[in-house]
Formats: C-alpha cells, structure tokens, sequence
C-alpha cells in the first residue's frame, strides 16, 4: 500500500532475516525508508539553523537601532526589520511547518507498520516450538515493543539529534564571529557533555532492556491467566494467579525503579553541567564588550545563543535518554524475535501442486530432541493414494507425532517423509499444508464470525459452497440461531475467543464444515468427533463418508468403532508400528488391537485421550 503523498511502501517485505547484532538489526527494519528518513532528517536540520538565524537577527536589528536616531529607525533599517518580519512570519514558520510534515506525515504513520509487519512476518515462520516456548501475550507484546521503539528512535533522533546538531554547529560558527574565546569555551562543554552522555546512557540502556523484559512478562502472565479464565474460576485459583500477576508486577517495579534511579542522577549532573554555559558564553561577551570589542547587538546574540543552547541541552539529555530507552527495548526485542527459524523452506523449495496423496514415512526418527517417548522410532509406512487408515494405541505411543511430521510441524531426525514420491522438504510449508485438510480434538477458533470461521478453509469459496459445507458438517442449523453481542446473527455472528461462545460440539462442527471447503486431497482426522454426542456424530458419519471418498485419510481415533471401517488400522506403541491390517484381521490375530478392542467400553479405547 503506497501514499500518494509520499511514496513510501509502509508494508515492504525485508530482504532476509534480521540480522542478530543491533546496529545492524535496526537497519533491516527500516530498510527501504532512507530516503525519507533522510529528507525528514534534512528538514529537520533547516529548522535548527532557523534557531542561529534567530539570534543573529536579532543581534544586527539591536546593533541597527541602537546606532540610528530614533525618528530615522524605521527610514535607515527598513530593509533589516523586513527581513526580521519575513523570518518571522513566513521562513522560520515554513521551516519548522515542513520538519513537522515529515515527523507527522512522512515517517511515524510509515515506520510502525513497516517494522511491525516485518516482524510479524518474521515470527509467523517460526517453528510452533517456538510458539510453545513462550507466552502469546509476551511475543505479541515484544512486536509492539520493538515496532514502536524503533519509530521512537527513529523519530527522535531526526526531530532532536538533527534539530539540535545543526544548532549547535551553526552557533559554534556564529560564535567564531563573535567571540573566539568562547567558541573554544564552547568547544570543550560539549566534550564534557559528550563524557557525560557516554557515562550515563550505555546504564540507561541496561534498566530499558530488563525494564522492557518485565514489562513482557507481566503482558504474558496477565494474557495467559485471561486466556484460561474459565479453567482459573473452576479450580477457584484466582488468589494463586493474582500471586503470580503481582509477582511478574514487583519485578517490573524493580526494573523500573532503577531505571527511574539513575535517570535522576543523569538528569541531575546534566542540568548542573548546562547552566555552566550560558554564565560563560554571557560572561565572556560582557567581558569583550566592556574591552570595546563586542556591540551590543552582539552580547545579545551570544546570550541567546547561550541560553538556546543551555535549554536545549536539557531536551536533548531527556531525549538521549528516549532514546537509548528505546534502544535497550529494541536491543530487548531483538533477542526474542530475530533468532533464525528453526524449521525453513530450503532456497530452492518447490510450490507442491494438487496430488493424488500417496504418503510413505521412510525409516523415520524423531524424539523432540530429547531420550524418553512422545516420538518415533525408526516408523516405515506406506499409504496408497485415495486409501483411509486408522491409526491407533496408547497415549504417547506416537500417533500425533507422525501427523505433526506429515504436515512439517517438524522435521525428522532421520529418514524422510515423502507426498507421491517427493520428500517434503523440497517444497513450501505454506503449498503442503494446502495439500493437508484437518479436524483436531482441540479445535481452533478465531474469534471471527462463523462466515469467517468456515472460510478460512477455503477463502475464495462461494457463499453457497460455505453453506454446503455446514449443512454437511451438521452445523447449518444452530448456526443459524447465533446471536452476539453487537446483534449480528447467523453466519455473521461473531464466535469469541476461540470460539468460546460455542459448546465443545459445536466447535467440532465448524471445524469439520471448514476441512470439508477446503476439500484437500489428504484429510487427517484427530479425534475429529470426539466433541460430538453419539446422535451428531452418526448424521456426520455419512457426510464424512462422503467427504473421504477420493481421498487419503489418517484417522486418529481412542473410540475404536469410528475406524473400524477404514481400509487398514495402524497399530503404535512406544514409537514404532506394531500392527496393521483391517480391523477384522487385527481382531483374529489376538495382538495389542484386540486387547485394546476387548477393553474398550462403550466403545472407547480404555486409556487416557491425550494425544500421543
């Protein structure tokens, strides 16, 4: 999306990952908004040198009076006080009007969005480790933080550091003219300044950093207990997670304590420091001017220059310390969201097109990077394109892991995964997973509307194909009925976070409606009716009947008579294949299926349903 006014792609990909070192991670951020940046910055230095032109105007119209008789003012210095009245009234207004256009218009409305977009782009490719390493609310939290501290910095050091440069170079020219004593004098308190900034601000940007991190993790406890009411309320927990919340809050209390603590004393030594510079450059002009060397225009003129300068110096320490606040929390930032993904499309990875859905699992490890169960051990599995499986066993025997590997969740350890003789590794992520519909246990919602819900199989589907879909899921009818709370009902009803509006049975439908649009030529069921009542579920059997038809079908089920009749069931247990064969088969030959078949009651697998 382009501005007409200036042409600045605030949504511009970045050229590759962000690097890991700070100076260079700041500028892949705002890659592409350079020339802006450096017109904004340019402005920006017109508007300071206004700040010299000011004073030295107005040292030569006090020099002009003071040397004309009083009814000859206006007749001699006509010309002088025209071109006061012109810096006053069109220039310095013109100068300062176009640094603000930039701040305002060419760089804050751009820089947020371009950053915050590259590292939501970012982030989205990270591996779903990644995700279950750390709080949502935290890694959300860190986008905002990094995307607004580099507008901050950004903005700051164009709107002050530019501002504030041009001034002090133009008043140290100035000041040449004048008095060369204390251009010198001048000369060395900006050293002294320099060793105090250099002193302050690396410690300043430390207390940002932890300051920035204990923000987070407050966000991410705060949004962690939010997301989980319901289970905090039912285990009557709310006194434990108001004890974790102010535990994550005196934690930032202490980081922003001392912050705020050597803020102070900075602020303090640097105001002591500033007013050293007006009593110089004032004293030292009042010292020529009694030697005859100085007019009064130009005593004047070093006084304001002295004292703009002795004011500014304050503003520039306080955004110095904007500043490298804002580099501590980018710095913050930086350390969670620019590490390199963990799981990447290979550079020369192919777009997967529509396949017939033929699966094998080559001699296949995976142990999530650690010794113990949960993973495969060396699993080789065939799967003919349009046959539906049934895969079966105990909690952690492996089941879930060998779909998370079909859909690149993870890589294997060793051996490979192949989709009609292509190892997966060579194509997209984004083009297999088109190739994959799926209905887990747990369902996930958008807190979106039901339209919105469903499409999000298939975008481009038609409204009469979305409501084909639902009426094959069994989920037109109740749909229907929705109503939230801003009063739209039916398909437009929004379903809350993560559907939470909705009861366990209704999610399986919305879920089961948006594979059925997507209509992918693999579908993978996990414990897709598991939410479902026994009446709900056979008037979906016959819709998912229909909807396999064609396909390849991994089926995950604890309730065994839902893949009785699949094509073949698959036996695991402790990470490797024991079984296989159709149901009737495993049954006659006595093995671990027919235990489990034995043992279930009412039709279940008699072990616990977390996925394996």
């Amino acid at each position: 999306m382009q501005d007409d006014l200036t042409q600045t792609d605030a949504f511009r990909p970045a050229d590759g990952p962000p690097p890991q070192r700070l100076g260079a991670f700041m500028r892949w951020c705002v890659r592409g908004m350079w020339p802006a940046l450096w017109l904004a910055g340019a402005l920006s230095a017109l508007a300071g040198c206004m700040e010299v032109v000011s004073a030295w105007l107005l040292g030569r119209v006090i020099d002009g009076v003071l040397a004309t008789p009083a009814e000859r003012v206006f007749a001699e210095n006509g010309w002088l006080i025209a071109a006061f009245v012109l810096f006053y009234m069109v220039l310095r207004p013109g100068a300062f009007g176009l640094s603000s256009w930039a701040s305002n218009l060419l760089i804050n409305p751009n820089v947020m969005p371009l950053v915050l977009s590259r590292l939501h782009r970012w982030t989205m490719g990270q591996a779903v480790t990644f995700f279950d390493n750390d709080f949502a609310g935290r890694i959300a939290q860190k986008q905002m933080q990094t995307a607004r501290a580099v507008t901050d910095t950004a903005t700051e050091v164009i709107n002050t550091g530019m501002f504030a440069l041009a001034s002090v170079v133009g008043s140290v020219a100035m000041l040449l003219t004048i008095d060369t004593w204390g251009a010198a004098g001048m000369a060395l308190w900006l050293v002294a300044y320099g060793v105090l900034i250099r002193a302050y601000l690396p410690r300043l940007r430390a207390c940002s950093a932890e300051r920035a991190a204990s923000r987070a993790m407050v966000t991410g406890q705060v949004v962690d207990t939010i997301t989980n009411i319901k289970t905090v309320k039912l285990f009557a927990h709310a006194e434990h997670e108001d004890r974790a919340a102010l535990g994550a809050m005196a934690r930032f209390r202490l980081a922003a304590r001392a912050f705020g603590q050597v803020s102070t004393t900075y602020r303090t030594a640097q105001m002591a420091l500033s007013g050293i510079l007006p009593v110089m450059l004032v004293g030292g002009a009042v010292l020529m001017w009694c030697n005859g060397q100085a007019s009064t225009g130009e005593i004047v003129a070093s006084g304001a220059i002295a004292m703009r300068i002795s004011q500014m110096s304050g503003w520039v320490s306080m955004a110095l310390m904007g500043i490298w606040g804002s580099v501590g929390e980018i710095e913050d930032g930086m350390k969670t969201l620019a590490p390199a993904h963990a799981l990447s499309d290979r550079p020369d990875a192919k777009v997967l097109c529509r396949v017939r859905g033929e699966v094998r699992f080559e001699d296949v490890g995976f142990a999530y990077g650690r010794a113990g169960g949960g993973g495969l051990a060396g699993v080789t599995l065939s799967i003919a394109a349009g046959e539906r499986i049934g895969i079966v066993g105990a909690s952690g025997a492996g089941k879930s892991t060998l779909v998370a590997l079909l859909l690149r969740l993870y890589d294997p350890e060793t051996g490979r995964v192949t989709i009609d003789g292509t190892d997966i590794r060579d194509v997209t992520q984004e083009s297999l997973r088109r190739q994959i519909g799926m209905v887990t246990q747990e369902t996930a919602m958008f807190n979106r509307s039901a339209r919105e819900n469903i499409l999000y199989g298939r975008p481009d589907a038609t409204e009469a194909e979305m409501i084909a879909a639902a009426k094959a899921a069994e989920a037109h009818e109740f749909i229907l009925n929705l109503v939230d709370f801003k009063g739209n009902r039916g398909y437009d009803a929004a379903l809350g976070e993560r559907g939470v509006k909705l009861s366990g049975g209704q999610r399986q439908r919305i879920a089961l409606a948006r594979a059925f649009l997507k209509n992918a030529p693999i579908l993978v069921l996990d414990e897709a009716t598991s939410a479902l009542d026994s009446e709900v579920e056979a008037q979906i059997q016959d819709s998912l009947g229909r909807v396999m038809e064609g396909k390849t079908v991994l089926a995950i089920a604890h309730r065994l008579s839902t893949i009785a009749e699949m094509d073949r069931i698959v036996v695991m247990d402790a990470g490797r294949i024991v079984e296989q064969g159709r149901h009737a088969d495993l049954l006659a030959a006595g093995g671990l299926y027919a235990r489990y078949w034995a043992r279930q009651s009412g039709g279940f697998l008699g072990v616990e349903t977390v996925a394996g």
